[in-house]
């Protein structure tokens, strides 16, 4: 803080005084100062990604996130656990989040791109009813150091895009907003069995006129999966590809889960992998009924776990590993080869590997 006794305070030295406070840092949020960018030409060969972070309890994975050295970090959602119609309240805990050293460490040293679940949206399992999204929305924009000149400023949502590397090594990376436009959920009745084992409430609907991201965000989407990219790395705040345990999947809007997997062949996009979060709990599934199988990798959460998953049903999992503890993913490129490999990792609080899978781009290939 400044101390103004004994200051001349005529208006053009405090105009000078408030300037050099700018140009400080002193009284501008930590969270509103920039972050580290990648170069959209440079080669990408680390991704981290993650999700679930309650902003007032310690956060120690950070420490193996940033020794890991991602080049990309990508929050999928519940950045922080907002919960709450007063945006001083919501911009106090975007704070908490900027004030963990181990957060700052990663923005200086990786870039960082986001988007957004139900917690830091605004309500617990919300959709487009939010009475402050639009007010939210400005909130993220600003934390998450969204450029003034982005479209993404420019509407509805925070959907987005960005591609690096040259051709014959480009990644796309899409991140959904499943919140903004999303259209009610059905609700079902547990029975005492399913509540005890951890079922979500919801069922798939058999109304098609419900929508999970809204016609603009649909059409932009298919504009993203016709661009050229060997591997296309697509972000979503709620699971794909699981649809049996009840909480917020795609299934639970199962016409817009089959839209979105024609949308794939018929674009004749190639190298998609599903990222995704919200459950916390790590996994990896797999969809078998396009053109090429369709991962989901499942990073759930940052500092937080649910147990009660061992006993919820996933037919699609690849392996026997789901991962009920604090956890992040990996995502190592290796474009040596004449057929480059993608191996994908699930690791523990110490990073250390709990799950593991890799595979070609010839494998994410149209027949």
């Amino acid at each position: 803080m400044l101390h103004t006794k004994n200051l001349d305070l005529s208006v053009e030295k405090i105009a000078v005084y408030t300037l050099l406070v700018f140009l400080m840092g002193l009284g501008t949020p930590e969270w509103s100062r920039g972050q580290q960018s990648v170069d959209t030409d440079k080669v990408i060969t680390r991704i981290a990604f993650g999700s679930c972070a309650v902003q007032d309890q310690p956060q120690p994975i950070w420490e193996s996130v940033n020794s890991w050295k991602p080049q990309l970090f990508l929050f999928l959602g519940d950045n922080i656990y907002g919960d709450t119609e007063n945006m001083d309240t919501l911009r106090h805990k975007y704070g908490l989040l900027a004030d963990k050293p181990g957060f700052q460490k990663l923005r200086k040293q990786s870039a960082v791109l986001a988007t957004w679940d139900d917690h830091d949206y605004g309500e617990n399992d919300a959709g487009k009813e939010y009475p402050e999204k639009e007010a939210s929305e400005e909130i993220f924009m600003d934390f998450w150091d969204v450029s003034e000149e982005s479209p993404v400023r420019e509407r509805p949502g925070v959907y987005s895009a960005q591609v690096y590397g040259p051709p014959g090594k480009r990644v796309q990376i899409i991140l959904l907003d499943t919140r903004y436009f999303r259209d009610s959920l059905e609700t079902r009745a547990l029975n005492p069995v399913q509540r005890k084992l951890g079922y979500g409430p919801y069922a798939a609907t058999t109304d098609s006129s419900r929508t999970m991201l809204g016609a603009q965000q649909w059409q932009w989407l298919e504009k993203q999966l016709e661009k050229p990219a060997d591997l296309r790395l697509i972000g979503s705040s709620i699971q794909v590809v699981s649809a049996e345990h009840g909480w917020e999947v795609w299934g639970n809007m199962p016409h817009e889960k089959q839209r979105l997997f024609d949308l794939i062949d018929e674009t004749g996009a190639s190298g998609v992998v599903f990222l995704s979060g919200d459950v916390h709990w790590g996994e990896l599934s797999r969809y078998d009924g396009n053109d090429y199988p369709l991962y989901d990798f499942t990073s759930s959460g940052i500092n937080q776990g649910y147990t009660e998953v061992l006993y919820l049903p996933n037919q699609q999992r690849v392996g026997p590993i789901v991962y009920p503890y604090p956890n992040f993913g990996t995502i190592e490129i290796d474009w040596s080869s004449e057929s480059p490999r993608v191996k994908m990792m699930l690791r523990d609080i110490n990073g250390k590997p709990v799950l593991k899978r890799s595979l070609s781009l010839n494998q994410l290939k149209a027949r």
